[in-house]
C-alpha cells in the first residue's frame, strides 16, 4: 500500500479547511485545524477532551496540551497556536459531553477513525485533490513538511514527530522530485 502525502499546496490545504467551515460543519473544520497544526496521530486527536484544551478556572483556552501517545506511550506536549485556538473558539459553544470531536449518532462519545477518514476524503474530493494518496494520516505529515521547506532542521521535526529513526521523518516530509528539482535548479556555484 503505498504511502499516504502530506497536502504540499498552502492553498488546497485552507480550500480543505475552508470546505467545512462555509457549510458549518464546524466539528470537521477543527479536525482539519488541529490535525495539522498539532500532527496528532488520528486516534490520539480524535481523544482530546474539553479538559485537555480549556481550562474551567481561568475561563480561556490553553497554551499547550499534554498527551501520551497511544501508540508509543510517549508523552508529548504541544503547543497550541492562535489557528487551533480560534478553531477550537469556533467549536466550544457547540459542545457536547467532554469529548471534542462528538458523533452525530453516538451520544456524547468521539467519532471513530473511520468517520474522520470519511471526513477528510469527503473534503479532498471536494477540493479536487480525488486520487491522490491523502488521508488522515497526510494532516500529521503537513507541519512537518512546511517546517522544513521554512528551514526547520530536521533533528528538530523528527522530534516533534517522536520519531526514532530520520528515515522515518524523511518519509514523512514526502519529498518529492519537485522538491529535489528546486534545489538542483537553484545552485549557481560559477556565477
Amino acid at each position: 500500500m503505498p504511502a499516504t502525502e502530506p497536502i504540499r499546496d498552502k492553498h488546497k490545504l485552507r480550500q480543505l479547511a475552508g470546505y467545512y467551515l462555509q457549510r458549518g460543519q464546524l466539528r470537521n473544520y477543527t479536525l482539519i485545524i488541529l490535525g495539522v497544526h498539532t500532527a496528532l496521530r488520528i486516534s490520539d486527536l480524535l481523544r482530546l477532551t474539553w479538559p485537555d484544551v480549556y481550562d474551567e478556572e481561568s475561563g480561556d483556552f490553553r497554551t499547550h496540551i499534554t498527551i501520551t501517545e497511544k501508540k508509543t506511550g510517549k508523552q508529548k506536549v504541544i503547543a497550541l497556536n492562535r489557528q487551533a485556538v480560534n478553531a477550537l473558539r469556533l467549536l466550544y459553544p457547540h459542545r457536547r459531553g467532554a469529548n471534542i470531536f462528538v458523533s452525530n449518532r453516538r451520544d456524547e462519545r468521539p467519532i471513530s477513525r473511520v468517520q474522520a477518514w470519511r471526513i477528510v476524503r469527503a473534503g479532498v474530493a471536494a477540493i479536487g485533490l480525488a486520487g491522490q494518496r491523502i488521508s488522515c494520516h497526510s494532516l500529521r505529515k503537513v507541519i512537518g513538511y512546511f517546517a522544513w521547506k521554512s528551514g526547520t532542521s530536521p533533528a528538530l521535526i523528527m522530534d516533534l514527530y517522536n520519531h526514532s529513526s530520520y528515515d522515518v521523518t524523511k518519509r514523512y516530509l514526502g519529498i518529492a522530485q519537485d522538491d529535489r528539482d528546486k534545489v538542483y535548479l537553484k545552485m549557481e556555484l560559477f556565477a
